[in-house]
């Protein structure tokens, strides 16, 4: 499968010479290839993950002059096909590892916490600096309304997931959703360009240095709620590193309901994720706690 994909990079770069490739199995929606130790070429393993590459390309090239934190730069790419293997996009390699919640805790200066919780802040304040007029204006993106997604959301994990759910959960999971949507967490608040998928393994850091080197996959981007990419700090990293960062950010305290109920579903997308794409191991991570 590998040297397919090196084939298929080949065969519209053929004058790209490569020494050596080796797998990188972070990636839940890409075959990840790292090519010559400084390139990283990713191959959406789904049809729907074609979409969003072309749409994450768009994004990249936008926002790079904007934020101040190194992201990938498309350098490679092939955009055209509609078949998984076959498309693709690659940029230099960022130096860094994932900031996985062990890393973070193992960290022992809360001084460098401090300035991690920071970096992570500036670099969002940055990105949600690009308002969902002027995303959609610029980059022709479709306004996602964040109510009318959640209700979706809802409505699919009652008819895809519920069967597999037993009864006390569909319950609380029911009355966190309607709760939620017909409360007052949604009727005032500005819509941005948003990471969407801000987690522990797409935020690259240096250990030595204690430095963020590098966001990575914007895959998930497009115009949404802000606080849904402090979601991602908070299911990754837990309530008290979430509180750094929430008491940094403009206005903070005021989108903090909304993220706490946006990681609530994070393990039911999950699960709906496995159901839609055939992916068993995903379907019963997100489902396991509901069985």
């Amino acid at each position: 499968m590998k040297n397919n994909l090196i084939e298929n990079i080949q065969s519209v770069y053929s004058d790209l010479f490569i020494e050596d490739f080796y797998p990188n199995e972070i990636g839940q929606n890409n075959d990840v290839l790292i090519v010559n130790n400084s390139l990283v070429f990713r191959f959406p393993k789904y049809k729907n993950g074609i979409i969003q590459l072309r749409r994450e390309t768009d994004i990249l090239k936008y926002i790079k002059r904007i934020v101040s934190t190194p992201i990938p730069y498309p350098i490679y790419h092939s955009l055209e096909e509609i078949e998984p293997g076959k498309v693709f996009t690659g940029y230099k390699l960022i130096d860094g590892v994932p900031l996985w919640n062990e890393s973070l805790t193992g960290v022992e200066s809360i001084e460098l916490v401090k300035g991690l919780a920071k970096q992570l802040v500036s670099f969002l304040v940055e990105l949600h600096s690009i308002s969902g007029e002027k995303a959609s204006r610029d980059l022709k993106l479709k306004v996602r309304n964040p109510s009318e997604e959640m209700y979706k959301l809802y409505d699919k994990i009652q008819n895809t997931l519920f069967p597999f759910i037993r009864q006390d959960a569909q319950k609380e999971i029911s009355q966190s959703f309607e709760t939620f949507l017909k409360g007052k967490a949604f009727s005032n608040f500005d819509i941005t360009l948003i990471h969407g998928d801000f987690g522990a393994s797409n935020i690259l850091w240096n250990p030595e240095t204690s430095m963020i080197s590098g966001i990575i996959d914007f895959g998930g981007s497009g115009i949404g709620d802000p606080a849904y990419d402090f979601a991602g700090i908070l299911s990754s990293y837990g309530e008290d590193f979430f509180d750094m960062c929430i008491h940094q950010y403009p206005n903070g305290i005021e989108i903090s309901e909304r993220v706490k109920f946006y990681k609530s579903t994070f393990a039911l997308q999950e699960a709906l994720h496995g159901i839609e794409n055939d992916d068993r191991q995903a379907f019963e991570s997100g489902i396991k706690d509901y069985r």
